[in-house]
């Protein structure tokens, strides 16, 4: 079993990810490791990123940091799983740069939907605490879904009514809160 990532683990990994890169990149991180940089959780059961492009020295290095820090590595993002929402780039948020590669929070918004979309009570809290941080606007996530809607038949496993329900009902429940 590999170990949570904290903060200083994710610290080493931008490092080697920084050592090992020949070509400049982006790397956008996602998910847990985005909550855990900004303190909202102490510790991710992963490392999800997306890398553009794919360089292929730094996916080489991917499997022997995964063993050298125990930890597992995903090349995940929320475009695997909804439509990319228009403008995403612009809005990721710059973390650091190591040696030539850049690396960015994924746009908090595209993440606040795929989270809304998968359901999990943990993803939830995540998408609150991007609201509370000041991240995300609730009425700016219920445009930017707006703006993929018509996308979704892309991605047979998600209902379009469903998930457009579930983002309704999230932003409703804030009303209520």
């Amino acid at each position: 079993m590999r170990e949570k990532v904290d903060a200083e683990v994710l610290r080493k990994f931008m490092e080697a990810i920084g050592r090992s890169g020949r070509t400049g990149a982006r790397i956008y991180l996602v998910g847990g490791a985005t909550a855990v940089l900004f303190g909202w959780r102490a510790t991710t059961i992963d490392v999800d990123i997306k890398l553009v492009p794919e360089v292929n020295d730094i996916l080489r290095t991917l499997p022997e940091l995964k063993e050298q820090l125990n930890i597992n590595i995903e090349l995940a993002s929320p475009d695997d799983f909804i439509p990319a929402l228009p403008g995403w780039e612009e809005r990721s948020s710059f973390v650091r740069r190591e040696g030539t590669i850049d690396f960015f929070h994924y746009d908090f918004y595209g993440q606040a939907l795929a989270k809304i979309e998968r359901g999990h009570s943990t993803d939830l809290r995540d998408v609150h605490e991007m609201i509370g941080r000041g991240l995300i606007e609730p009425a700016r996530l219920l445009e930017l879904f707006s703006r993929i809607e018509d996308q979704l038949y892309k991605y047979p496993a998600i209902d379009a009514k469903s998930f457009r329900k579930a983002v309704e009902a999230f932003i409703q429940s804030l009303a209520s809160n």
